[in-house]
């Protein structure tokens, strides 16, 4: 169980590190940083997230779903300013890196699994 746990964070660190080196306006310092934003990411993703996604449902059935990619950026951008060493220079960088984030993060673990 708990060795379960450290390879999903290696895996999402070492996902966030990539995704770093693909999109120009995010960028994390080392790979130490990229496994602490990972850590916050998750709780961010944990704790605020759901609450965002209930005071944005109206607007998230009008688009069908697709405000969640403004919305997992908006969540990213906040990681981005909390963390020294890792920045995001805007919300479409961010909302991009997000996409991104997800598609190498399901590409790392079914290479594993």
């Amino acid at each position: 169980m708990t060795m379960n746990i450290l390879i999903r964070w290696f895996v999402n660190a070492l996902s966030l590190y990539i995704v770093s080196k693909i999109v120009t306006g995010i960028t994390v310092k080392d790979f130490p940083t990229a496994l602490v934003a990972s850590i916050v990411i998750g709780l961010i993703n944990a704790l605020i997230k759901p609450i965002l996604l209930l005071l944005t449902l109206p607007i998230n059935i009008l688009t069908l779903g697709l405000f969640t990619f403004i919305l997992n950026g908006f969540l990213l951008y906040i990681a981005g300013h909390v963390i020294p060493g890792f920045s995001i220079d805007g919300l479409w960088s961010a909302v991009i890196g997000s996409i991104l984030l997800s598609i190498v993060s399901t590409v790392l673990f079914s290479l594993i699994s």
